[in-house]
């Protein structure tokens, strides 16, 4: 078992930054990947960015360029910067894990709110 705590949700004006964080309560080191998903209200959940226990990273194509997906092994924390936000980038954004069985853990999610 593993929970997940999402951090640093929020509103922001189009253009802005955002840095979102997902503390982990044990050690993240060799979990397949971990990564961020988000669901905007009428839609499904979407990945946003992965890194797997290699260090490879993939976005989706909308993040590309504007999203930094990145973790810290010792802090068993993983992040997202978020720059150049969009209006369309308004959701709630969950943090993810898969563990070495497949296994999919989640976080409660936390709200990221781009106004225009």
């Amino acid at each position: 078992q593993v929970q997940l705590v999402e951090s640093g949700g929020g509103l922001v004006q189009a253009g802005g930054s955002l840095s979102l964080s997902c503390a982990a309560s044990r050690s993240i080191f060799g979990v397949v990947a971990t990564g961020w998903y988000r669901q905007a209200p009428g839609k499904q959940r979407e990945l946003v960015a992965r890194i797997t226990s290699g260090g490879n990273t993939n976005y989706a194509d909308s993040v590309k360029g504007r999203f930094t997906i990145s973790r810290d092994n010792a802090k068993n924390t993983v992040y997202l910067q978020m720059d150049s936000l969009k209006p369309e980038d308004t959701a709630v954004y969950y943090c993810n894990l898969r563990d070495v069985l497949g296994f999919d853990y989640w976080g409660q999610g936390t709200q990221v709110t781009v106004s225009s």
